[in-house]
This record gives C-alpha cells, structure tokens and sequence, in this order.
C-alpha cells in the first residue's frame, strides 16, 4: 500500500491586522482538511506583516512566545479541530532583548512538538532582519509528527546547504520552508534552489512565498509561486500564482523517497571524513 500524505500550504495577502490574518489561515486549513489535507504550513510570519523592509523598533510588538503565546495556542487548537498537522512561522520573543525568527511545529492533536529558529539572518535593503532577530540556537531539528518526520527550514536559510543536509541525516521526510521574498533576483533562485535541494538531500519539499504588496513597509511585491517539490526536483501539480492568494494541496508518494535513495545512494557516498576543511573559519 502507497504510504501517501496529502500536504498543504498557504500563501496568502496580508490583510492589516493579526486577527483578520489568524481568521484567514483558520479557513484556508478548514478547506485543506476537507480535502483530505493531514499536513499544513503558513509563510514566513504568518501572522504579521513582513515588517523587515524598515528598521522601526515599534514592530517588536509583533513578537509573541513561543509556545505560549496567543497565535501557537490558537493553532493548536485548530490543530486539534482539523486533525492537521500545522507549521507555525512567528516572530519569536524568548525575553526581551531576545527575539527569532521561529516555526513552532504542532501536531494533529494539538500538542506542541517543538520550534525551528531560523539560521542564517540576512541584513541588506529590504531584508533588514539582523536589527530583528537573532540566529537560531536550537539546531536542525526534525518532527516525529502523525504524518511522518517534518522538518523546517526558513526563507534566508533556503540559500546554505547546510541545514537542508542536516536534515536529511536526521531523517526529513518533508520540509517546509515558509518565506517572505519579493521581486528582483531571488525570483530566479526560487525555482532553482529548491528542487536542487530536494534532489541532493532526497524528500519533499514545500517551498512557501508570501504574495502582493504591503506598500506601508516598504516597495514590495512579493511574488508567491509556492510549490511542493519531490526528490527527484520535480513538482508536485502546479506552481501557485505569482500574483494570487492560493492553498495548495498535494499528495506525496512517500515510497518515492525510499525509491530515490536507493537508485542514488547520495548518503551512502558522502565522506564526511574530507569534509573538516568546510566547517575551518
């Protein structure tokens, strides 16, 4: 029998306001369930603006702890409503002075399983985020989760390959990458990268955009084209909207990881023994 989950994701428009933002994800995840859905992940900062494209110390109100803070309680109980799996990218305060940029990981009870912080932290124009966040402390963590073993890697990350293997030797069968990336010269890259690294690290990947403009922070045009990508760098259906607000939903093959690895046995041939040099400052 095909070991087969059905995975969704959503990019979405920011509406002006958290609440009316919870609101909007709370239905797009009633409709993926409907479908059949048993795994869901937002953008990156779902529940805000992406507020890095300026340097204003009022957009630390923002931040909320995680898991205690109102928007991860409130997912867990969608979690627990829908019988999803849900990815939950927020703006993280662990104390002050002490902020990052989180993925908190819920289980389709409920229960909170952990939280990814985002590695690699950008600082150029439109992507001010060091005057933010921190670097993530807790390691590449990967999810016993109800629909198999989840990762999570964020946006800036995407660009290290690092991480991406790091999972993988943990085991990652899918990984969510949430984003928030707009027009210029990542828009290449956004095709590019990603299936690369779902074939040299071999598992899904769910790559999420964030989509329109959010003129009051910034000249944007975020650019969403979100995909699920298999291990063979192939898409999985189309290619959301670059210009639309889209849920996806998508079924994954899971035996096709098994398949991959086993007709090219990256892991099997890496030689981690030469690779001191690379890890030398």
């Amino acid at each position: 029998m095909a070991n087969v989950v059905r995975a969704a994701l959503v990019q979405a428009t920011w509406t002006g306001d958290t609440e009316s933002m919870l609101a909007k994800h709370e239905e797009h995840a009633r409709a993926a369930a409907t479908q059949g859905a048993k795994v869901i992940g937002f953008q990156e900062v779902f529940n805000a603006p992406y507020f890095c494209q300026v340097q204003e110390a009022e957009n630390y109100k923002w931040a909320e702890p995680v898991p205690d803070g109102p928007t991860v309680q409130r997912m867990r109980a969608l979690a627990r409503e829908t019988g999803m799996v849900i990815v939950v990218p927020v703006f993280e305060i662990e104390q002050d002075g002490f902020y990052y940029n989180t993925a908190a990981v819920i289980d389709a009870d409920g229960s909170y399983l952990g939280k990814y912080r985002k590695h690699h932290i950008p600082q150029v124009k439109g992507f001010w985020e060091k005057y933010y966040f921190k670097p993530g402390n807790l390691g590449w963590p990967v999810f016993d989760t109800a629909v198999g073993k989840v990762g999570v890697y964020i946006c800036y990350d995407r660009h290290f390959p690092e991480g991406w293997r790091a999972l993988g030797l943990a085991g990652a069968q899918l990984v969510y990458n949430p984003s928030a990336t707009h027009r210029g010269l990542s828009s290449y890259l956004w095709q590019l990268e990603q299936p690369a690294a779902a074939v040299a690290n071999e598992y899904f990947i769910a790559a999420i955009n964030r989509v329109g403009t959010e003129p009051e922070y910034g000249e944007n045009d975020f650019y969403g084209t979100s995909y699920f990508v298999d291990p063979r760098g192939q898409f999985v259906g189309d290619v959301a909207s670059d210009k639309e607000e889209e849920l996806l939903v998508r079924d994954l093959d899971f035996d096709r990881i098994t398949e991959v690895r086993q007709q090219w046995a990256f892991y099997r041939d890496r030689r981690p023994d030469a690779y001191a040099p690379l890890t030398e400052a």
